[in-house]
């Protein structure tokens, strides 16, 4: 149930965004319903998103043995035409919706990304015990600011017709506009609050022509690179799982967890430095387990329990991954180039995945050698690279400080098997 709170009295006028002040949203898991009052806002309308796909499904998911999880669906196919998929699960502002629509660098000839979703998934075992997964949704529902031809073109391409636009900047040709869609901004606009808005006007008062948060809500079939088997009720077989956050330290840029009860724990432990200070200490890491700690509709901790659980009514499992793209050296750089490159280590992953990859053993997981990289088209240093996944002991001894912190308030609903992962790490560090 969805109303906006805001009744029209006899004879009075409408407004553009109509809204109450006090907003609620609701979700009742044991009669499955979802009541949002006083917010037009996407996320809150769009009820079959968040709240349905992921805080209910998640509770329908745990009582019939499968995953609604935050996660984007991949399909990576190399030139001989082999189809591999992969789910990853980011926090927001990790690249998640860039990742989903992938464009192989150069030195990649003949390799192809396959969107499936971007955001969701339903993770269901088939007959055979296999893990396969659908998107549940219809489109894409993705942040505009940042959003252009250089950092995203599928999405571009995919929001350029049939789309809904919110909080945007309106153009006097009627088209939109947002930070970062073009490098020279319009000569002037109407904000996302309808006011005018110049670059000059920006120059002097700092306002944004679009709200950070502002929307495309696009159909997910004008996807230039959308599956085939988008759309398949079987769903996709699923190889590999991907955790990420945000972590200017410790984190390397890639590494495999030792099995399936270690990847539950790298999933369950991950996190993101905040970036500003309004959301706490800058540098300080939030942890959002799997990505779902907005999302799970019931308590994390019997939600680790959950995932630890599934692996008894699979046959093979997944295997899982770590990357952090945001490794950062001590001047404050990034150390990896990202955006498209990232299909570097993708390439290993999947290749992990089919067992065609060498990796070392480390006291935190798997992690590849220089020469298992595909560099073609990248000119990248051993040195760097060596950088990049540079283990260090003392911040890891910080990093299982940190588990413990968070941990603390799962306590009591806290599956054994983490604290036995737990200690497993302690001892190998």
């Amino acid at each position: 149930m969805h109303s906006v709170g805001a009744p029209l009295s006899p004879g009075q006028q409408d407004v553009p965004w109509p809204c109450n002040n006090e907003k609620y949203i609701v979700h009742f898991p044991e009669t499955r319903e979802i009541w949002s009052f006083g917010s037009g806002y996407g996320g809150n309308a769009l009820l079959g998103k968040k709240c349905f796909a992921l805080r209910i499904a998640s509770n329908i998911a745990r009582d019939e043995g499968w995953m609604a999880e935050h996660m984007l669906i991949v399909g990576v196919e190399n030139p001989q035409g082999e189809k591999t998929y992969v789910t990853a699960a980011f926090p927001s502002a990790c690249g998640k919706t860039n990742f989903a629509m992938l464009i192989p660098p150069a030195g990649f000839d003949g390799w192809k990304v396959w969107t499936v979703g971007d955001d969701i998934a339903w993770i269901k075992p088939d007959e055979n015990g296999r893990l396969h997964a659908i998107n549940p949704e219809a489109g894409f529902f993705g942040v505009a600011p940042g959003t252009s031809a250089k950092t995203n073109p599928n999405a571009m391409v995919a929001l350029s017709k049939n789309s809904i636009f919110t909080n945007v900047a309106l153009t006097p040709a009627g088209g939109v506009w947002w930070e970062g869609m073009t490098d020279e901004p319009p000569a002037e606009c109407l904000d996302w609050q309808g006011k005018k808005w110049t670059p000059q006007i920006a120059k002097e008062t700092g306002a944004k022509a679009a709200h950070p948060n502002a929307r495309f809500t696009a159909p997910a079939s004008q996807c230039p690179t959308i599956d085939p088997a988008w759309e398949d009720p079987n769903g996709v077989p699923i190889s590999a799982i991907i955790f990420g956050g945000r972590r200017a330290t410790t984190m390397p840029l890639v590494y495999q967890a030792f099995n399936w009860s270690s990847g539950v724990y790298m999933g369950a432990t991950m996190g993101s430095e905040m970036t500003a200070a309004a959301a706490g200490t800058i540098g300080k890491v939030r942890r959002d387990p799997m990505a779902m700690l907005p999302f799970c509709g019931y308590h994390m901790g019997d939600y680790f329990r959950h995932w630890i659980r599934m692996q008894r009514s699979l046959s093979e499992t997944p295997r899982i991954f770590n990357v952090n793209w945001f490794r950062k050296n001590e001047k404050g750089e990034f150390l990896w180039p990202g955006f498209s490159e990232n299909m570097r280590v993708l390439k290993w992953i999947v290749d992990r995945a089919h067992g065609r990859a060498l990796a070392r053993e480390t006291p935190i997981g798997w992690m590849p050698h220089y020469e298992d990289i595909e560099w073609r088209g990248l000119d990248f240093s051993k040195e760097e690279f060596e950088q990049l996944q540079a283990f260090d002991r003392a911040a890891w001894r910080d990093e299982v400080l940190g588990h413990e912190e968070f941990f603390i308030h799962l306590h009591d609903r806290l599956p054994p098997e983490a604290i036995y992962e737990r200690e497993l790490l302690i001892c190998r560090l």
